[in-house]
């Protein structure tokens, strides 16, 4: 075996297990994924955490999807998964104690959980494993980065300066990736948009869960084992279309099939022909897509009148951070806007598409 196929931020039940993202999931995996695999032989995936989605339960439909849309698959294609665990797969925020993997997957012999640190045997390769980082494993985690053998680490990593999602700020909290400069390559998972920098490869979602995923490539990854290349393999299914309309430039309505089944967001630039508008939305309409939405950008309001200097338009974690560095207050500021951070994800993965 030399090549294996990483996974991570699968995010099972999302939305609470909306029937909409899971078919999504399942597209993914029959049409792209597991197809891939086959052809080239695969055998082996690494799973570098987020396997579920929601922290404290998973519902049986949920399970049933997870059961049918991909663990059947693993014994179809004659696969095997090592998995770690991500934030969202514990119950707790101090310890991985309680985790729906052991909870959940442990009795499937195709599947390898992996709680602890250490060095992982992948053909001619050795890979090092960290599961998240917590309080309670923070010490074995730190020793484990400076005695492993190995020169290529998979973790689920939350660290300083890197971007988070597809348009928002990078993150001013977390470890700060020096720690991990010893390692030839750091896959992780956590972050849901795909970046790298020096030898750290956030490998962002295979596929999009939220509208900050709109226009952003998804991957998965293969690890060649023997001549340790990382190749990105393009997952072209949309679920969320952003579209710009603009009747002084005379728009051009998109395929039918890049809107069918998707959530659709006209962003209005110009609208004088009102006739035209009307034409094109009736277009999207019935082209069936699961929901659309048109946001007005009231551009033809602004004027000489209008001073615009002090605005600017941030994402929202960025917004939050600078609010926290204004205030006066002896708490420790790179807990709190984690703390807030984690709350804004939370309240965003609960908001209505």
């Amino acid at each position: 075996m030399s090549k294996l196929a990483i996974l991570n931020d699968s995010h099972w039940g999302v939305r609470n297990g909306s029937d909409v993202f899971m078919n999504h999931m399942d597209k993914f995996f029959n049409e792209v994924f597991f197809p891939y695999c086959k052809k080239h032989g695969i055998k082996r995936i690494l799973h570098l955490g987020d396997f579920f989605d929601h922290r404290r339960f998973i519902n049986i439909k949920v399970l049933n999807r997870v059961y049918t849309d991909f663990i059947m698959k693993l014994t179809d294609n004659d696969m095997t998964m090592d998995i770690i665990c991500g934030n969202h797969d514990v119950y707790y925020k101090n310890t991985n104690n309680i985790n729906s993997l052991e909870e959940i997957l442990n009795g499937y012999d195709r599947i390898k959980i992996h709680m602890t640190p250490k060095d992982l045997e992948v053909g001619n390769l050795t890979i090092g494993l960290i599961p998240w980082i917590t309080a309670s494993n923070y010490d074995d985690c730190m020793e484990f980065i400076q005695n492993s053998r190995s020169d290529i680490l998979g973790a689920h990593l939350e660290l300083n300066g890197f971007k988070m999602m597809k348009g928002g700020g990078v993150a001013s909290h977390g470890m700060d990736p020096a720690i991990f400069s010893r390692f030839e390559m750091v896959l992780s998972g956590h972050f849901h948009t795909k970046s790298e920098r020096d030898n750290i490869h956030y490998l962002g979602t295979q596929y999009e869960l939220t509208w900050s995923d709109a226009g952003d490539p998804k991957y998965f990854h293969i690890l060649d084992t023997e001549t340790r290349e990382l190749t990105p393999i393009r997952n072209n299914n949309h679920l969320f279309q952003r579209i710009r309309y603009d009747d002084i430039k005379l728009p051009v309505p998109p395929d039918r099939e890049k809107i069918e089944n998707s959530y659709v967001k006209v962003v209005v630039i110009n609208k004088k022909d009102l006739y035209g508008f009307d034409k094109f939305i009736d277009y999207i309409q019935s082209s069936n897509p699961i929901d659309i939405k048109i946001v007005e950008t009231f551009d033809e309001y602004s004027g000489e009148n209008a001073n615009d200097e002090n605005i600017s338009t941030v994402d929202t974690p960025t917004l939050l951070n600078t609010y926290v560095d204004s205030i006066n207050t002896n708490l420790d500021l790179d807990k709190l806007k984690k703390t807030l951070y984690e709350l804004y994800l939370e309240a965003r993965d609960l908001q209505a598409i």
